[in-house]
């Protein structure tokens, strides 16, 4: 990937706004983040729920802890090396390690 990010900055407590080099700007709720976390830990609930609702099987109603039951924001995020960026949500939630072209892919096309 050619394109990197310019800058970072916060809108709000719960939105993160980056600005590539080529122009184009990508804002993010942390609620849009965490739903597209790619840890293993995610994929796996993700999974769960696909095969539990395919084969007909009733979804239960999650018990949630007082985290998970507050406005999500995002706490924190580093770089990893030159490709990623690991975001810590308020949730308690932070292994994902969200690469840099999937944070570029969320941002519209320019027209």
């Amino acid at each position: 990937m050619n394109v990197l990010p310019e800058s970072i900055s916060r809108d709000g407590d719960s939105t993160i706004v980056i600005s590539w080099t080529d122009g184009r700007q990508t804002r993010c709720t942390a609620s849009q983040l965490r739903a597209i976390c790619p840890c293993a830990t995610c994929r796996e609930k993700k999974r769960a729920k696909l095969d539990d609702a395919g084969a007909g099987k009733p979804i239960g109603l999650p018990v949630l802890k007082a985290a998970e039951a507050q406005p999500l924001t995002i706490t924190a995020m580093r770089p990893v090396g030159s490709y990623a960026y690991n975001i810590a949500f308020s949730d308690g939630h932070s292994s994902g390690l969200f690469q840099l072209s999937t944070l570029y892919d969320l941002a519209p096309a320019q027209t």
